[in-house]
């Protein structure tokens, strides 16, 4: 029996079809084992959002071939359907398959004999139309349940339509069959993810089926207790789905929801679908029904033409929108995008210190959100992390609580008072969580 092991880059997404993926070869009969734990192959699921994806990549690979020096090394995701060729020449890597490809890689590698030169599969990204199902599974007390793939979007600064190809979904049916199958496996929370998951309900380029109507559908599936949207756009956060979820048992009260700018210049220079004033309406609608719904932010700063006034505005905009943390990223160029060849660009230096700035903001708005939650009673769905004797877990609204580690409450949910923010920025709940013991 052959091991394999896995090594996952990137976003939700990712996670999610590695774990597909690591299912496929278990039910060929490989033994699925750590990354450490000298396998004979290793799959590499890689991303091309985040930086220095060539950097990170080659030192994945220089780190596998540590723990095992004869092991197949196959790189997929994002960045090898990109840029093959590129990764094909780095040493110790011996296949590469692109997007069409990744989820047949056992039938098409078959027997990962290494070969003198690396083998490349990437088909050109337009036969990447097909939806694979995909869901994480045994890695954690919360599921990643894709639901949606590619993008049709052309934001100038990204190239996930050129490594994923165009939107494309799972049926209504599909993931609901998919909800009852976690469910099943005991797992209480689903994360839905995908590239623009909003935009869910395109079969072979036609809109047969909505967002709101998969919300609907999951809302009725028994066993599982908490479902979150992972990220959706302004423009496709429409008030039925924000008045729907205020209402939801099952439906968190917990919205990601990208602005990438605060200025309106910006906005129309990065080709985004909405202006700020309908953030500031989405924000408003959210907090009128939900005044406690967290709201986390993507921003980029440093963009091509966003001038020091333009940053200041995207700042104070945001110090007075009430979210409730930031996701924070300094412009970097893509090639094949158009922002690289936009005048105005400005230099890492100011990146990097805009990008400072709005992560410092970010931690006091985190502080105000934990703050007001404080003396509020809520549910923690406890996980199997334990750090020093002490095991995490998130509200409803996604404030990490910490408590003294009990292995009777992994993957249980428990009512509990918030009491205060300790040292780590984490919230504590001891008195509570000590009355839930003595029951």
């Amino acid at each position: 029996m052959k091991k394999v092991a896995f090594y996952t880059l990137g976003c939700k997404l990712n996670y999610s079809e590695t774990s597909t993926i690591g299912r496929i070869f278990q039910e060929r009969g490989f033994e699925k084992v750590e990354f450490t734990d000298t396998p004979d192959i290793y799959v590499i699921n890689t991303c091309s959002v985040t930086d220095n994806a060539d950097k990170k990549c080659r030192k994945i690979v220089k780190e596998a071939l540590k723990h095992s020096p004869n092991a197949f090394i196959t790189i997929v995701g994002c960045y090898a359907q990109l840029k093959p060729k590129e990764i094909s020449e780095i040493p110790g890597v011996d296949a590469v398959l692109g997007a069409a490809e990744k989820f047949q890689l056992v039938d098409i590698l078959e027997t990962f004999e290494k070969k003198d030169k690396a083998e490349v599969y990437a088909s050109p990204i337009s036969e990447a139309n097909t939806f694979h199902n995909s869901y994480s599974f045994g890695d954690r007390t919360r599921t990643f349940l894709k639901v949606q793939d590619g993008c049709d979007y052309s934001c100038t600064f990204c190239t996930i339509p050129l490594a994923r190809g165009n939107s494309r979904s799972d049926s209504i049916a599909n993931v609901v069959k998919s909800a009852h199958e976690i469910a099943e496996s005991g797992v209480k929370e689903i994360v839905l993810t995908g590239v623009n998951t909003g935009d869910f309900g395109l079969q072979d380029g036609k809109r047969v089926e909505t967002f709101f109507e998969l919300v609907q559908e999951l809302d009725k599936v028994e066993g599982v207790e908490r479902f979150r949207i992972s990220s959706i756009e302004p423009n496709l956060l429409k008030d039925e789905i924000i008045e729907f979820v205020s209402q939801s048992q099952r439906f968190m009260p917990h919205f990601h929801v990208p602005l990438q700018s605060g200025s309106n210049k910006v906005l129309k220079l990065m080709r985004r679908r909405y202006q700020r004033e309908l953030y500031t309406d989405r924000v408003a609608k959210i907090k009128a029904l939900m005044p406690h719904c967290c709201i986390g932010v993507d921003v980029i700063v440093g963009f091509p033409g966003e001038t020091e006034e333009d940053f200041l505005e995207t700042y104070n905009f945001i110090n007075d929108l009430d979210v409730s943390y930031l996701h924070v990223f300094p412009y970097s160029e893509r090639e094949n995008t158009l922002a690289p060849d936009m005048p105005g660009k400005v230099s890492i230096k100011d990146r990097n210190r805009r990008a400072d700035m709005l992560r410092i903001l970010s931690e006091k708005k985190k502080r105000h959100f934990y703050e007001q939650n404080i003396s509020r009673e809520f549910t923690v769905l406890f996980e199997d992390d334990v750090k020093d004797g002490v095991m995490e877990g998130w509200t409803e609204n996604y404030v990490r609580v910490a408590a003294k580690y009990d292995p009777v409450l992994v993957n249980e949910l428990k009512h509990v008072r918030l009491t205060g923010i300790d040292t780590n920025g984490l919230m504590e709940a001891e008195e509570t969580y000590q009355e839930i013991l003595k029951h």
